[in-house]
């Protein structure tokens, strides 16, 4: 069973005086006044959304506390709007929106790119406004903020193999996390098939990282359709030709790659399913057709819990978003906080012993409790947010 979460701290709903469209903002908890979680855009976006990803926020940044580190986890917090972000007035929606939360945004919270947002445009529009930054809010907390700064500026300076520093390490900790959970299951890496949905920033890492560990990659779907190859596909041609919506160039394809349309996503045979794109993906109607025995779910809340219980029913292992997708968030407060240093390497040792040292601890949990994935990991979160009451009195 899933708890059902505390009321938030706050919710803010927002209407454009231009075009009408709404805009959301849901602060879950604050801890030393401040709170964490991005800003998506996508038409459709509601209030019930942005609330269970905010408490998903809650649960991401607990994950990683450490008493040793210098690094504190934050309250929980999202930001959405209703708006298409191939809108042609997608640009002015989203600065209005942002003037009228930058109260928040300078005092409380701390946000960044999401689903059809990238940072760079967030930060641009944030320039315009007057504001230093998306996670201003976090300065009074650091021990020397200009050095904080400098770090995570030279850090988003770093590329490996031509793609962004940050657009790799949230992809970086799902792939540890199959990579983990394929251990626990007694399952090799090498061979195993693994289809993703989206191919952002999330499913584009994820998919480098899984076919660099000799997993074969028989399927990736975007906007356009899903693109199929049984003995697997060519990634890193693909990554070199995607669009900032993360769109695959068809003009790149091999001619033993195949195409379907974007709905049969989940017709692929394979071992492993990356949901890394759009929240409640995969439902009570459409479940029977996964063929995995694995989903990690790299996109915020893809598996709606009557489609989950059906799957855990049927065998197949759910790791839960809020694990599976923490390492970017994870990555941003390192830095910021100086627990690693703008470097690619260490950066990538780090969220890979973290996030094995977490999936690890939620499987042993199942196994011995015998309870889901799902409970095991919530029962961890519950232990951390315990210790961070105990060391921090939340607001």
């Amino acid at each position: 069973m899933r708890p059902t979460p505390r009321p938030p701290l706050m919710e803010v709903t927002w209407t454009d005086p231009v075009t009408g469209y709404k805009g959301f903002l849901v602060i879950d908890r604050l801890v030393r006044g401040v709170c964490s979680g991005g800003l998506r855009m996508r038409k459709g976006c509601t209030l019930e959304e942005v609330r269970g990803l905010a408490q998903g926020m809650t649960l991401k940044e607990s994950l990683h506390y450490r008493p040793d580190s210098a690094y504190v986890p934050l309250g929980g917090a999202k930001g959405g709007i209703d708006c298409d972000p191939h809108d042609v007035h997608m640009r002015g929606v989203l600065k209005r929106y942002l003037q009228g939360v930058s109260a928040l945004i300078k005092a409380h919270w701390t946000m960044g790119e999401d689903l059809g947002l990238q940072q760079k445009l967030i930060d641009e529009v944030l320039s315009e406004l007057g504001l230093e930054s998306s996670v201003q809010a976090i300065y009074p907390l650091l021990e020397n903020c200009e050095e904080a700064i400098e770090r995570l500026s030279q850090a988003f300076t770093i590329t490996v193999d031509g793609i962004g520093l940050d657009e790799l390490v949230g992809g970086l900790g799902v792939a540890e996390s199959v990579l983990t959970a394929l251990d626990k299951i007694q399952r090799p890496h090498a061979g195993s098939r693994v289809v993703i949905q989206g191919f952002g920033s999330m499913g584009g890492a994820t998919a480098r990282y899984l076919a660099r560990a000799s997993m074969i990659v028989v399927g990736i779907a975007d906007a356009n359709g899903v693109i199929v190859n049984p003995a697997g596909l060519d990634v890193e041609a693909m990554l070199a030709s995607r669009n900032s919506f993360g769109e695959i160039d068809r003009a790149c394809l091999r001619a033993e790659d195949t195409q379907l349309p974007p709905e049969q996503w989940l017709s692929v045979p394979t071992d492993v399913l990356v949901p890394a794109a759009i929240s409640y993906a995969i439902t009570a109607e459409n479940a029977q057709e996964v063929s995995a025995s694995l989903i990690v779910e790299a996109a915020n809340m893809p598996v709606l819990p009557e489609a989950e219980s059906l799957l855990i029913a049927r065998g197949v292992h759910v790791v839960p978003d809020f694990v599976a997708n923490s390492g970017t968030n994870a990555w941003w407060w390192w830095m910021l906080f100086g627990d690693i240093d703008a470097d690619a390497e260490q950066s990538e040792r780090k969220i890979r012993t973290e996030m094995r040292r977490i999936v690890t601890d939620m499987f042993d949990r199942s196994a011995a409790e015998g309870i889901t994935l799902r409970e095991a990991a919530l029962a961890f979160t519950a232990d951390q947010l315990l210790a961070i009451e105990t060391a921090f009195v939340p607001v």
